[in-house]
């Protein structure tokens, strides 16, 4: 029976600012390098194991997959990253403080933004410095998939492909996949996998250092949520 684990990464430093992230770059910080060997470390004594790693391009990502396999003894497991696993676009409110944007824009419409499974925010300008395209980490990719702002909905489009291609074949081959990621990018695949409705995301939140178990029955390929004591819950901002 194969095993599923996503882990959303650490506290990162605009977590701590209060800010939103989306694409942006951000490390962790130092309570969220804690969190990542605290979730490592419970991942081992609970007896997991795991014979593949996905993660996305941005460090916060992948500097907690690097702790987490370090604390597992495990960093000598192929580690995969992909853009289609990068947290949800924020657009133009990436890098400003949530309160602001809160009293910018009314905090029930930042709220439907935030939560809300099709409203995106607004989007960053054709010439922005900050647009994906200008990075050259994105320089084989289609500059047309790049996004300037995203929808939840948008962020599981874009995801789906490395789900159908690449992680799902390994769990299908009875390979043990760890996916560390982003808060909105996992909310996306569990929506998908449990098939929960448009309404019912929106109540969904991951914690930062979080992690959510799911086995695939060897009968019936699907797989099945299963609970796992997990660390202290951290914190649910994007």
């Amino acid at each position: 029976m194969a095993t599923l684990v996503f882990l959303r990464h650490g506290q990162s430093l605009f977590n701590q600012e209060g800010r939103f992230t989306g694409w942006m770059d951000i490390d962790l910080s130092q309570k969220g390098r804690e969190e990542a060997a605290e979730a490592g470390r419970l991942l081992k004594r609970s007896g997991l194991d795991f014979d593949i790693a996905f993660t996305s391009v941005l460090k916060r990502a992948i500097r907690t997959a690097w702790i987490v396999l370090d604390e597992m003894d495990r960093m000598w497991i192929p580690l995969l990253p992909c853009w289609r696993l990068n947290e949800r676009s924020y657009g133009a409110l990436e890098g400003e403080k949530k309160s602001e944007m809160d009293e910018k824009y009314g905090p029930g419409q930042v709220s439907l933004w935030r939560r809300g499974f099709t409203e995106r925010p607004p989007a960053l300008s054709g010439d922005y410095r900050r647009f994906p395209g200008r990075d050259e980490r994105y320089r084989d990719i289609e500059e047309s998939l790049l996004p300037r702002t995203e929808s939840l909905q948008d962020a599981m489009q874009r995801v789906m492909p490395l789900w159908i291609e690449q992680i799902l074949p390994q769990l299908e081959r009875g390979r043990n996949v760890l996916v560390v990621s982003h808060g909105n990018t996992i909310r996306s695949l569990v929506k998908h996998i449990e098939d929960i409705s448009d309404q019912d995301i929106e109540k969904i939140e991951i914690p930062t250092a979080s992690f959510l178990l799911y086995e695939m029955d060897d009968r019936t390929m699907l797989l099945y949520r299963r609970h796992l004591a997990g660390p202290p819950a951290g914190e649910t901002e994007e």
